[in-house]
């Protein structure tokens, strides 16, 4: 179990204050895409990041542009940490056509092949071999590219996780897999239903991977170990699994209440808020009050701005329908 704490230096305030603000922006921008999915310009579902924001900032700030993130269906913070704009993602979430992928991919399809974000994938570990393949690209082409795959604890009892896991083990490719672990697969305690009590470190040793434990609310801590993983991958010693404690503060989706989760353990989880937390730790680091709250002005004004501009997008027509149906970017059958 690898577990450890970083308190913010003077040489690093920068950075730190660079993932605050990461952190900060992936909260503002999901509570806002939640308002806009009651207000019906959301269609359909969307799966929020609330809760889990010092994951994919922490995780991000580890990674190198030409990396490549694989997200989940919960993939609108890790899509925004790698660099991609709000306002095509929130246009995507509303069907327009200013959207990252024109409106057709949605909320749960986010990819921006520009900022190393290779997908959103909605069927439950599809991604993970995916992610393989990416970091056997690099291993055979010679680069030193790494591919990190973020996925949940549901992930854990599907076949495809050990089949990517074993994949990666023997063939030492540069992949990181991570498990956001928060406590539910959907609307089932994973605990209720895994033979282990850390379902993805636990694991671990079967592939011939280290125990890797961490608190995925202390944005440092994930970049702190995550950067040594990375690092590993890079030098050719081959996958880790780092599994990352965190909760998420609402449903499952918007669809879901998230009633059936006792009231003690959300008000337990809602005490170790990431972005509090590392607020007050920037803040007894030498960070003035007054620096914050401008970077948080900055955010505001960057979401209302982004959500006005993705309302302004236009509505798809027929004409998208078949585009982009074949690599070449057209419809025509090929055989």
């Amino acid at each position: 179990m690898a577990s450890t704490k970083v308190a913010p230096a003077q040489s690093d305030v920068a950075q730190k204050i660079a993932m605050y603000k990461s952190q900060f922006a992936l909260r503002q921008f999901e509570t806002r895409a939640y308002d806009l999915f009651l207000e019906n310009y959301v269609k359909g579902t969307s799966h929020l990041s609330i809760g889990q924001e010092a994951i994919a900032a922490g995780v991000a700030a580890a990674m190198r542009p030409t990396d490549w993130t694989f997200a989940t269906y919960r993939g609108h913070a890790h899509t925004l940490a790698r660099g991609v704009p709000m306002t095509p993602v929130f246009a995507e979430l509303m069907g327009r056509t200013n959207g990252l992928m024109a409106g057709k991919g949605g909320s749960m399809h986010l990819t921006s092949v520009e900022h190393g974000v290779m997908g959103s994938y909605a069927i439950i570990g599809a991604h993970l071999p995916i992610a393989c393949g990416a970091a056997w690209s690099a291993q055979y082409r010679g680069t030193d590219q790494v591919a990190v795959a973020f996925f949940g604890d549901g992930s854990v009892n599907i076949g495809a996780f050990h089949e990517a896991l074993n994949f990666a083990a023997v063939w030492k490719l540069p992949v990181i897999f991570f498990c956001e672990n928060n406590l539910w697969m959907e609307y089932t305690r994973t605990s209720d239903v895994t033979a282990v009590v850390n379902p993805a470190a636990d694991r671990a040793s079967a592939y011939g991977l280290e125990s890797i434990i961490i608190d995925g609310n202390d944005a440092d801590e994930v970049y702190e170990v995550t950067s040594r993983a990375i690092a590993r991958a890079r030098a050719g010693d081959g996958p880790s699994m780092i599994e990352a404690k965190t909760y998420r503060h609402g449903g499952h989706s918007r669809a879901d209440p998230g009633k059936y989760r006792p009231a003690e353990e959300i008000a337990e989880w809602m005490a170790k808020d990431p972005i509090p937390r590392y607020r007050l730790r920037l803040l007894e680091s030498g960070v003035s009050e007054s620096e914050l709250l401008e970077i948080e002005a900055q955010v505001n004004a960057e979401v209302d701005d982004a959500t006005e501009a993705a309302k302004a997008g236009g509505v798809p027509g027929e004409d998208l329908l078949m585009k982009d149906v074949w690599a070449d970017g057209g419809a025509a059958w090929r055989n």
